[in-house]
């Protein structure tokens, strides 16, 4: 190999390398931008769902101890109306039945917005008087096992609560199912929710569909929260499996 094909190799050598480097570098900042941007997202989603659950916990409190208070309040001016007029008499108790059933409903969106039950039981208890009320008034029957014995971390418990929630919003809404079996299980360094419908299964990818897409989202972003894994099988005409864990 003569001088100038030496020179003219090692040129090509050289530069090979040089945009080899680059590209490399390229490669890894792509790598660390888009690692940093997951982080970021789920930091962003992460906050998003605890400023959600303040907030709702806040409203809670204000209709418990504040609004059901003054609505208490007025009944009992009502009910202590001293009237002869028997139209007067009917319209105050037309009004004082009013009242109940507007203390009832807040009492029903107060426990919507942060069950009272999971506050100070945990979380089996919270999910099994949640899941007989759906039974006693669905058409979806939902089957629920759990070997929960201790108190698990405020949010924890919180986010399972409304996993459960979410999922099986999704059966009766999108699956067409008759059963849904739920099962929590507690083990030495994590927790495990099983779920499984018979209904139709997702007809196309889950993301796909807006709705669906949204669900698969918020629960994919909840289990992101507590560090653990989500993972979702479906088949059509097969029903909907979900699988978290979530480590202790």
């Amino acid at each position: 190999m003569d001088p100038n094909e030496k020179a003219i190799y090692s040129a090509l050598t050289i530069s090979f390398i040089i945009i080899g480097v680059i590209l490399i570098y390229f490669l890894v900042s792509i790598l660390r931008q888009q690692k940093r941007y997951r982080k970021l997202s789920k930091a962003k989603i992460s906050a998003e769902i605890t400023t959600m659950e303040n907030e709702r916990r806040r409203i809670a409190a204000d209709l418990h101890d504040d609004v059901g208070p003054l609505l208490s309040a007025i009944k009992l001016h009502i009910n202590h109306v001293d009237s002869t007029d028997e139209e007067q008499k009917k319209l105050l108790a037309k009004s004082s039945g009013y009242i109940d059933e507007v203390i009832q409903k807040m009492r029903e969106i107060s426990n919507e917005l942060l069950p009272n039950i999971l506050v100070r039981r945990g979380l089996s208890i919270a999910l099994n008087d949640f899941i007989r009320k759906l039974n006693d008034s669905n058409g979806l029957q939902i089957e629920f096992e759990s070997d929960l014995k201790e108190r698990l971390p405020e949010q924890v418990e919180i986010n399972l609560y409304r996993i459960v929630q979410e999922i099986v919003h999704n059966s009766i809404k999108h699956s067409k199912a008759n059963r849904l079996k739920i099962e929590l299980r507690s083990y030495p360094n994590k927790i495990v929710l099983a779920t499984a419908d018979d209904g139709v299964g997702f007809l196309e990818n889950p993301n796909q569909k807006k709705e669906s897409g949204l669900g698969l989202l918020n629960l994919q972003s909840r289990t992101d929260m507590m560090g653990g894994d989500l993972s979702c099988l479906s088949q059509i005409g097969k029903g909907v499996r979900y699988l978290i864990e979530i480590p202790l």
